[in-house]
């Protein structure tokens, strides 16, 4: 059963692109911005990413980690982060047990081809580790802009 507003965020361990096993627990006592993307280095994907790379600084005044998330490798996430200068954590999940999770796996189309794929999805995260704001099925241009001033508000 996929997380909602107002619960926990799931306990699994994670693995960052640098290797690390981690818990998104382990940011409690931040807010915590979890995006979810389909692919690296995809033109909407590295927008993306490039926008919350722009607002880093403003996150971090405000106490808040921000971390992307896609089935990629550790090896294709340690190459877009190096691309384009993402100071921020990405999560490998290529079994997407996190995406699960969160209830963006999800069916796709394109091209009448089915697949199964993230779903462009953001979760901010308060301090204590609970869910309060989803953002589903996001067009990306802003996208980051809106998230900074959701958390700017909270």
């Amino acid at each position: 059963m996929a997380v909602t507003i107002g619960s926990e965020v799931p306990k699994l361990p994670i693995i960052t692109s640098e290797g690390e096993e981690i818990s998104l627990n382990d940011f409690k006592g931040k807010k915590l911005v979890v995006y979810f993307y389909p692919k690296d280095e995809t033109p909407g994907c590295t927008r993306e990413a490039c926008e919350f790379r722009d607002l880093h600084d403003e996150f971090e005044k405000l106490g808040t980690e921000v971390i992307g998330v896609s089935p990629d490798s550790k090896e294709s996430h340690e190459k877009f982060k190096k691309n384009h200068e993402l100071a921020f954590t990405l999560i490998v999940d290529e079994k997407h047990h996190l995406a699960d999770e969160f209830g963006v796996w999800v069916l796709k189309e394109k091209e009448d081809k089915t697949y199964h794929g993230n779903e462009r999805s953001t979760f901010i995260i308060d301090e204590d580790g609970i869910i309060r704001k989803e953002f589903r099925g996001v067009t990306v241009p802003g996208h980051a802009a809106e998230i900074l001033e959701e958390i700017k508000g909270m």
